[in-house]
């Protein structure tokens, strides 16, 4: 179906924001990529920053050198302290909402310290109203540092059960990369990519380096390297159709990553 302006604006005047039409109406619009040469990356927060010094510098410098040659957009994860303070808050019987703030200040703590880490090569972190200054950041110096979660807050969406934030940081990065329409979208995390079963557990756990969202629910494996939610976001996107899981701790492996090459894990909405 094709519509033109004038034909969408009436609708939108006349008709429920649900309405079918005015939605086919709307889904017909062209797309505009805000960013499409630039790449997210979320750098795990318990995976890559809780680690320290050994894990976190040596992926600097690989930000530092791949920042020459691509546009980088990184968000920071939380951690085991965003794990903690959840344990705490649940325990005390506090909403979602209350949970997802508590844990969205331990990733502005990371990006802050990421950001700090990058500041001499001219790489600053960003936060709320700042990300509308991306576009001159990547403009001046081809990088950014951004807090990974979501600004939901007190408007978490609650979880279908407990009272865990469902969208957290994975969910937070990869709204960043479909909202700006970047070329792509990486997590950075401690494991080559998705396996069959928890390699940190099971020694029988397969190495999977391809595989679709309909796959992996199908092998129930929709909560096993990134938040669940993801998944139907992937599903759902116009823009980034597809993900990739690579180990950070591994040198080379980002760098590889950004260049194209299939390294970790690809996960696609078909």
């Amino acid at each position: 179906m094709t519509s033109t302006t004038a034909e969408l604006e009436a609708l939108l005047m006349q008709r429920s924001l649900t309405d079918a039409q005015l939605l086919a109406a709307a889904e017909a619009a062209a797309d505009f990529r805000i960013l499409p040469n630039a790449t997210v990356l979320k750098i795990g927060g318990q995976s890559v920053i809780d680690r320290g010094r050994a894990a976190v510098y040596p992926l600097v410098d690989e930000i530092v050198a791949a920042r020459k040659e691509h546009k980088l957009l990184i968000g920071t994860g939380a951690g085991t302290r965003a794990r903690h303070i959840y344990s705490i808050a649940a325990g005390l019987n506090l909403p979602a909402g209350l949970l997802s703030q508590l844990g969205g200040s331990v990733a502005d703590q990371n990006a802050a310290m990421l950001g700090q880490l990058l500041a001499k090569h001219g790489i600053s972190a960003v936060d709320g109203a700042g990300l509308s200054s991306v576009p001159l950041f990547l403009a001046e110096v081809n990088a950014v540092v951004f807090s990974g979660m979501p600004p939901y807050k007190l408007w978490m969406r609650p979880a279908a059960e407990g009272v865990i934030p469902p969208y957290r940081t994975d969910a937070g990065c990869f709204l960043v990369a479909e909202q700006f329409g970047c070329r792509a979208m990486i997590y950075v995390k401690d494991e080559n990519g998705l396996y069959t079963e928890n390699p940190k557990t099971s020694r029988n756990a397969t190495f999977i380096p391809k595989i679709s969202v309909d796959e992996m629910k199908a092998k129930g494996l929709q909560d096993s390297i990134l938040e669940f939610p993801v998944l139907d976001l992937l599903k759902n996107a116009r823009h980034v159709r597809e993900v990739q899981v690579v180990n950070g701790l591994v040198p080379g492996n980002l760098t590889r990553a950004l260049a194209g090459e299939h390294v970790g894990t690809i996960i696609t909405a078909r």
